[in-house]
């Protein structure tokens, strides 16, 4: 009698198991399909790979992400821009803009910071910055520069060797600024219309050298953000104003990186009801 219960068993656990089988390929809903994507690998596991090749997912809130507290509102439309003097007249140094516009102006001197976060700061938030680049500072990282450039950022003139000018010949001064005009144009295809004089000191003879290199406008300041974060005032009121220009030197070792910094002076930005501006459409 057992010889001929055992065939009967087997006979009945194949049909038991052809059945799940066939349960299984008939339902298909009881686990998700695993199609096979590029290269044979499951389709699950090569959607999670394409994530991870494009990066994070963006934050529907990329303020926060920068430990901003609110988005600053977007500038309004930019106005004609002005129009050199008839003439060849003096050229205009500014350190703020008359404007009605509720904007301030955010630049950057030197380019000795290279941090990539900021590139994605800047292209997150849609930051139009002005950077003030000295040839001798940047060194070998004017790639990095060409990705702030790739986000928005616009490329300024800030000499070739961080010469302070005032004093200068004027053959002088004309090689530091057409000198780096010439690098930027170089580099990127472009021939900046803003310079700024290192240390913010200049004379007449920057004036001439500097418009007789293409230069539109002198760029200074009226706020500076310091390495410690905190704001500086030429001159006027302690508190940002539209039309202000607030530069941002390159820190000290020991300060606040450039994002914080940025950060920090961003949410200035917002508590004075401001927002930034693109300073080449108002200079």
């Amino acid at each position: 009698m057992r010889s001929g219960r055992a065939p009967r068993r087997r006979a009945g656990l194949r049909a038991l198991t052809a059945a799940a089988v066939a349960a299984v390929l008939l339902t298909g809903c009881d686990r998700p399909t695993a199609t096979v994507g590029p290269g044979g690998v499951p389709g699950h596991k090569a959607a999670q790979e394409a994530r991870s090749a494009k990066g994070p997912t963006p934050t529907a809130q990329p303020y926060r992400r920068w430990g901003l507290t609110a988005p600053l509102s977007a500038p309004p439309s930019p106005p004609a821009r002005p129009q050199p003097p008839p003439g060849g007249g003096p050229l205009p140094v500014v350190d703020r803009v008359a404007t009605r516009d509720r904007v301030v102006f955010l630049t950057y001197d030197d380019g000795a910071e290279k941090d990539p976060r900021f590139v994605d700061m800047v292209r997150e938030l849609r930051l139009p910055v002005s950077m003030f680049l000295t040839d001798s500072v940047v060194g070998p990282g004017y790639g990095h520069f060409a990705r702030l450039r790739s986000v928005g950022a616009s490329m300024q003139n800030h000499t070739l060797d961080h010469a302070a000018l005032r004093g200068l010949p004027y053959a002088g001064q004309r090689a530091e600024i057409c000198g780096q005009q010439n690098k930027l144009r170089a580099r990127f295809g472009i021939r900046p219309h803003l310079f700024r004089p290192p240390y913010g000191t200049y004379d007449t003879t920057t004036l001439r050298a500097a418009a007789d290199c293409g230069v539109r406008a002198v760029v200074l300041w009226r706020a500076a953000m310091e390495g410690d974060g905190e704001l500086t005032y030429a001159e006027g009121p302690g508190r940002l104003r539209a039309g202000d220009i607030v530069s941002v030197p390159s820190r000290e070792p020991t300060g606040m990186t450039l994002r914080e910094r940025t950060a920090r002076l961003l949410r200035e930005i917002h508590r004075g009801g401001l927002t930034v501006g693109r300073l080449e459409d108002y200079v």
